[in-house]
């Protein structure tokens, strides 16, 4: 019997979807708490006197779930449902208090990933892209649940971010703030493309389609009144990926 079962405890519980958002199970233990992320839901086992020592546990590890969703967001583009927790203090006898009702969830559905597994001649695997993707969602997610809080700027651009997800009419004015802020945090656009190891061609590129082409999502629509169009499937991807590139460039910064 472990400490979990022998004390009083307070499980806080959350639904997500969808529900292979983190594609495999996450574990992930602090001193105080200790959270399991598993197929649409997340169980949070907390200390008693931690709990009720601080008034703002409940909000801060809701906070820092969702720091890891809107990371993962960064690599998927998809949208999620985060549900706010049940609270519940369990005693050691088994008998439960309950302290808030789960919200509704509004589920999602999105494509599965294609995952291409390649072997040497001999059979040993030496690629194993659902594995590094998994790997990658795991690094980013704890990225942005260490920065966020406490970084303006990763606060910024990670809503910014999940604005262009959930409001795709105005895509690339999204987009377009998480470029004008990290000008901003570094003084200017040379500093930025320097520091982040941003290619000057790739920076004029997202310049384009978010300033300059007559697309329906841009930034200066109002100029073209009468001739705008959708963004291309291709125009959107290439503004992703670099608005992608440089919030990760920004918080692999941060960390080294």
């Amino acid at each position: 019997m472990d400490a979990w079962t022998m004390n009083a405890i307070y499980m806080l519980e959350w639904t997500y979807a969808p529900q292979d958002y983190f594609e495999e199970s996450i574990r992930i233990v602090r001193d105080q708490y200790e959270m399991i992320i598993e197929s649409g839901k997340v169980e949070t086992k907390v200390n008693v006197e931690y709990y009720e020592g601080n008034p703002e546990t409940r909000n801060q590890l809701h906070e820092a779930l969702n720091d890891r969703f809107l990371g993962i967001q960064l690599l998927t583009h998809k949208p999620y449902e985060l549900s706010k927790p049940t609270v519940c203090k369990i005693h050691p006898d088994g008998h439960k208090d309950f302290f808030l009702s789960i919200d509704s969830g509004i589920i999602l559905h999105r494509a599965d990933n294609v995952d291409l597994v390649v072997r040497d001649k001999d059979g040993n695997i030496v690629g194993d892209m659902r594995r590094e993707r998994i790997e990658r969602k795991v690094t980013i997610a704890e990225l942005a649940e260490k920065y966020r809080v406490n970084n303006p700027v990763v606060n910024a651009i990670l809503n910014s971010y999940h604005m262009a997800v959930i409001d795709p009419d105005n895509e690339l004015v999204h987009l377009y703030e998480i470029r004008d802020a990290l000008v901003k945090e570094f003084g200017g656009e040379s500093g930025t493309k320097k520091i982040l190891g941003i290619s000057g061609d790739d920076w004029s590129k997202f310049g384009r389609i978010a300033n300059d082409f007559p697309v329906k999502q841009g930034r200066h629509r109002g100029k073209h009144v009468g001739a705008l169009r959708d963004a291309t499937n291709d125009e959107q991807s290439k503004a992703r990926e670099f608005s992608q590139k440089l919030i990760l460039s920004f918080l692999e910064y941060l960390e080294h």
